[in-house]
This record gives C-alpha cells, structure tokens and sequence, in this order.
C-alpha cells in the first residue's frame, strides 16, 4: 500500500460522511497517473502553489494602493488568510481541508491588477470592442488553471477544484437567504468549497476594516455598534466568532451554515463595508481609480497594436473578440508594478528610456 492510498483509507475512516474523499474524485480534463505520495487534492493545491499566476498575487492590490506602507494586505496575503480560515473550519467539520485549502489557494489567480476597481475596469473596456464579452475574476481564475498557466498547458486540477474556484464568489449578494439550508445536488460544489465560499467573506471584512483603519477611511467608533456587540470588539475576537458559529451550526450536517445572529450582523457588515469603504470615495482610494483608468488606456493600446502583446500572441488579422480576449488574459495577469510599468513604456517613452 503507498502512502497516498493510506491517506485514502485514512479519509474512508475518519472524514466525515459528507466529506469529498480524495479517492472519490471526479476526476481531471486529461486523465493522469496517480502519485504515490499525494492524494490528487494535495497534487492540485502544490500546483497552485508553484504556479506563476500565485507569485503574481503578492504585487497585486487588495484593497488599497500604497507601496509605500508594508502592510496592508496584498492579494496574496487575503489568498493566505482565506486559505487558512478554511482549513480551521473544514477540518473541524471533518471535511477534507486539502481539498478546501486547494480551492483557497486558487480562488483569486484570475485577479487583474487594482483590486475589483480593475476587475469592473477591464469588464468595461472589453465591452467596447466585443459587447457580448464580459470580465468576472472568478471565471479568469478558472481559465487561468485550465488554459494559462503552464504556457497554455493549464494545470489539469481536479473537478472539485474547479469547481469550487467558479463558485466561491458571493459577489454583494448576503452569504444566505432566509431559506433553510440544503444539502449540495450532484452538480453543486462540494461542501469544502462552500467552506471556502464562507471563510472568504469571514476574511475580507475583517481584514479590510484593519486596512481602512490603517488608511484612515474608517474609525473605530464608525463600525455598528452590534459588530462589536454580536462579533467582537477586536480583528481577532470577530474571526473566532464567525468560525465558531459556523462550526457549531454545520458539524455533522451535509451544508455548511452559520446562524442567527452572527450571519444577519455578518451580511449587515459586509452592506456597511461596501458603502464605507469599497465604493466610498476617499483619498486613499484616490490611486486606485487612477491605475483603472491606466487599466483602460492598456486596453485599448493593445487592441489598436496587438503586436505589443509579447512573444507574438495577437495580431490585427485576428476577429475582434479573439483579440480582446488575449489583450485581456494580458492585463488581467499583469502586477500592479507591471501595469504601471508598461503604461510609462508606452505613453511617456522619454522617461521609459531615461530610466
């Protein structure tokens, strides 16, 4: 017996009865030798890993731009944290944190340059020349994993990956209606990936109301007081309580959950956040909005002169729609450094060159 198929067994025996089992799964786009080592869920999340598209997340925006303070979060450092929320919960709950930490770790490699401002950026400015095209984050980090990476091999993850990457994005909408949970159908994600779908949400509004303090966009005094009621008064205290609920309201249950009244004052942060902070106009947002607009300038230079793209990717003979969608698996792979660097490249070339 090999290692891997001790770890199997191991799984049979002690992962809940609702857990994806590694030696269970669907399954890969193009069939592969098993390794003797790993299950096929470790396989996946050491691929993500020492993916390209992973080193990519460090230079790019969370939330707020600022190269000059070290730490606000990067999207790289929220990859980490989500990752490591979602193994805590999924492990508590006897699920398969391999299996969560993989779908963690991918969940954002399709994240353009400048945060969601980027994302709603190149979703705009593609529409420009293709209107039936459109920019979601979550679809580019699948595409990303099945088509980019790797020099257009892609790097072959499993079903449940792949799956949990597509649908880990809530987008404004609440974590949960009003409706009594119900366990996943045969096409829906497995509950990991609900797992992941859940600490996400329980990382970012945390993390972010940190930075906005950092950036001064927020006080403390600004938060409801019923955060600090219900979910703590501290960064830490809320994300112990947020998991444990959700702990206490899913173990042996065949969804993943979180109860009354953690999830309405949850989803009651998550609408301040978004009015306070993620559309709110404020001076330390003020960059952003300029890096998007670089964003577009990019765009349209590369569609006008394909040719740019390096290593002969576009050029003009192509249809529209297939060149906007290469001149956008470009931008949306760029760094914020990057971005930034290729736009003095091409519209102030004196300094480029002076540099």
């Amino acid at each position: 017996m090999t290692i891997r198929e001790r770890t199997e067994q191991w799984e049979r025996e002690f992962l809940s009865e609702f857990a994806t089992k590694s030696a269970d799964s669907r399954g890969r786009l193009r069939p592969e030798e098993p390794d003797p080592i790993r299950t096929v869920f470790q396989r996946d999340r050491d691929r993500v890993l020492h993916s390209k598209a992973f080193r990519r997340l460090k230079h790019k925006t969370q939330v707020f731009l600022d190269p000059e303070e070290d730490h606000y979060r990067t999207r790289l450092t929220h990859t980490l944290e989500v990752a490591q929320i979602s193994r805590t919960v999924a492990r508590a709950l006897r699920l398969n944190d391999d299996l969560a930490e993989a779908i963690a770790l991918a969940h954002d490699l399709g994240h353009p340059p400048f945060g969601h401002e980027g994302e709603q950026a190149l979703d705009e400015v593609v529409r420009e020349y293709a209107p039936e095209m459109h920019f979601l984050h979550y679809e580019q980090s699948l595409r990303v994993v099945d088509v980019l990476e790797k020099n257009g091999q892609g790097l072959n993850l499993t079903h449940e990956v792949r799956m949990g990457i597509v649908k880990h994005s809530k987008g404004r909408a609440d974590l949960f209606d009003n409706t009594a949970p119900e366990p996943p159908g045969e096409d829906d994600p497995p509950l990991e990936a609900m797992c992941v779908r859940i600490c996400d949400r329980v990382a970012y509004i945390n993390a972010d109301i940190d930075d906005a303090f950092r950036a001064g966009v927020l006080r403390p005094q600004d938060i409801p007081s019923e955060v600090y009621e219900v979910l703590g008064r501290t960064h830490g205290e809320r994300i112990s309580t947020m998991v444990q609920n959700v702990v206490e309201c899913s173990i042996d249950k065949p969804y993943v959950t979180m109860g009354e009244p953690f999830l309405s004052v949850t989803n009651r942060l998550k609408d301040f956040m978004f009015a306070n902070v993620y559309v709110h106009k404020s001076a330390a947002k003020a960059e952003l909005s300029k890096g998007t607009a670089l964003l577009k300038q990019l765009f349209r230079l590369y569609m006008e002169f394909p040719e740019q793209i390096p290593d002969g990717r576009a050029d003009s003979s192509m249809e529209t729609s297939t060149r906007a969608l290469i001149v956008m698996d470009y931008i949306a792979g760029m760094t914020d450094r990057y971005a930034g660097e290729q736009f003095i490249k091409h519209f102030f070339p004196r300094d480029w060159r002076r540099e």
